[in-house]
């Protein structure tokens, strides 16, 4: 029996850009779905894998709320496509890198999507958890 400590993991999320069916629209149905295959095995790959924690797309439509008291609320989808973002993926992996390369794997990539990596902070600066937290020593 091992007792060496397991291998620290950081929480990174794959926030997806760019992702409209406009990128999609010069394939054939057959195309897309062999994307749409290649897509889900590359999410499922990181699941069976336990690197992949949450992954959801998002709808086009989107509310913004802003300014003093949510006074100001505007509905979209915006025309601005390539900012906006389509969907997510959490990933618990030992680092940048190894976020990186898994972004680098997506196979929407060659359609124009964007993914943006960012890692997680492991608490809420402002002192909120919605989950507990293992104490530390």
């Amino acid at each position: 029996m091992s007792t060496s400590p397991a291998p620290a993991s950081t929480p990174f999320m794959l926030i997806f850009r760019n992702t409209g069916a406009e990128n999609y629209r010069h394939l054939s149905a057959s195309q897309q779905q062999e994307l749409v295959g290649r897509w889900n095995a590359w999410f499922e790959n990181l699941v069976n894998q336990g690197k992949a924690t949450i992954g959801q797309p998002l709808e086009d439509a989107t509310r913004i709320v802003a300014g003093p008291g949510g006074a100001r609320i505007v509905d979209g989808p915006f025309p601005e496509t390539k900012e906006a973002v389509g969907g997510f993926v959490t990933l618990q992996v030992s680092g940048l890198a190894e976020a990186t390369a898994i972004a680098q794997r997506h196979p929407g990539l060659d359609y124009g999507m964007l993914i943006e990596v960012r890692e997680m902070t492991p608490h809420c600066h402002l002192g909120v958890n919605t989950k507990s937290v293992p104490a530390t020593a």
